[in-house]
């Protein structure tokens, strides 16, 4: 029967097992428990928003001053990969996928998320599987980051598409650059060769969401299913411990691992936000300015 479980509480803890598909949290109804914590990062940040950006002083409140030092580090950041031109285009894109995808990692690290729920008393253990969560870490869901992956491709092919046309996309990837100064023969080989590499490159350019998801959602799944694995180390001991014994072990064998996931959730936003903006400057950075005028 299903039962509710707490780790390290009323028996054994949970087993390091993490289910790798999201749960629906109201039955039939098609929102699950990865859902409802993505929601809550949305609530959070438009939350600080508002207060960081209502009554707005000359000498800025903390709230205002910590805001404007997030902002202003992150389009430096930007500015710095996709230059000047390419920066006020990109930057509300690149800077809303970092901070979603940070503090959705974040999120799932705070205790009770993925730990609180109901699951299967399973015999003859009596070990209670945590099958269905109340929340479950956003990131950690593949239909969730590949929803934010596909969400930045149709994002960017608008960027492009306005700042080159598709004339210049198409140019850029197929046609061999017009500098070469080459003839004849040798000028139908080359563009031979960069006709190939264009097909190439568009196969890369459509398998971009799927590495870039299961990126994301390889190291945030792997890491949740470390500290549920570190949390349910007495369990496996050949011997059976007290349930106190079984709370505090579920307690202090995660908490290294803890500040590792903190950092692994800084670093995952990084990336993802940096590759983000490398595709953009690919074709759309200050490198091609001479081009546009």
């Amino acid at each position: 029967m299903p039962s509710l479980g707490i780790p390290g509480l009323f028996g054994s803890p949970i087993l390091g097992a993490v289910d790798t598909k999201a749960s629906n949290i109201f039955g039939d109804f098609p929102v699950t428990n990865s859902i409802v914590v993505a929601a809550i990062v949305l609530f959070l940040v438009m939350k600080f928003a508002k207060k960081a950006t209502t009554n707005m002083t000359l000498i800025p409140h903390k709230a205002q001053n910590f805001f404007e030092l997030v902002v202003e580090f992150l389009y430096t950041q930007v500015e710095g990969i996709v230059g000047k031109r390419m920066a006020p285009k990109a930057f509300p894109l690149i800077a809303t996928i970092f901070l979603f995808v940070v503090l959705s990692n974040w999120l799932g690290l705070v205790p009770g998320v993925g730990t609180i729920g109901f699951g299967t008393e399973v015999a003859p253990l009596s070990v209670k599987y945590i099958s269905d969560p109340l929340l479950r870490p956003a990131t950690a869901d593949l239909n969730m980051t590949l929803a934010i992956a596909i969400t930045f491709m149709v994002v960017w092919s608008i960027i492009i598409v306005r700042d080159i046309g598709v004339g210049g996309f198409l140019k850029h990837v197929f046609l061999a650059p017009s500098g070469l100064g080459l003839g004849g023969v040798m000028k139908l080989i080359v563009g031979g060769i960069f006709l190939f590499v264009g097909v190439i490159e568009m196969l890369s350019i459509a398998a971009r969401p799927l590495s870039l998801s299961l990126r994301l959602f390889g190291n945030i799944f792997a890491g949740e299913s470390l500290l549920h694995v570190m949390g349910d180390l007495t369990a496996k001991l050949p011997f059976e411990t007290p349930w106190f014994v079984d709370f505090l072990g579920s307690i202090a064998f995660p908490i290294p691992f803890y500040f590792l996931e903190i950092l692994v959730g800084l670093l995952q936003g990084l990336v993802f936000a940096l590759l983000c903006a490398v595709y953009i400057q690919l074709l759309g950075g200050d490198h091609e300015e001479g081009e546009h005028h």
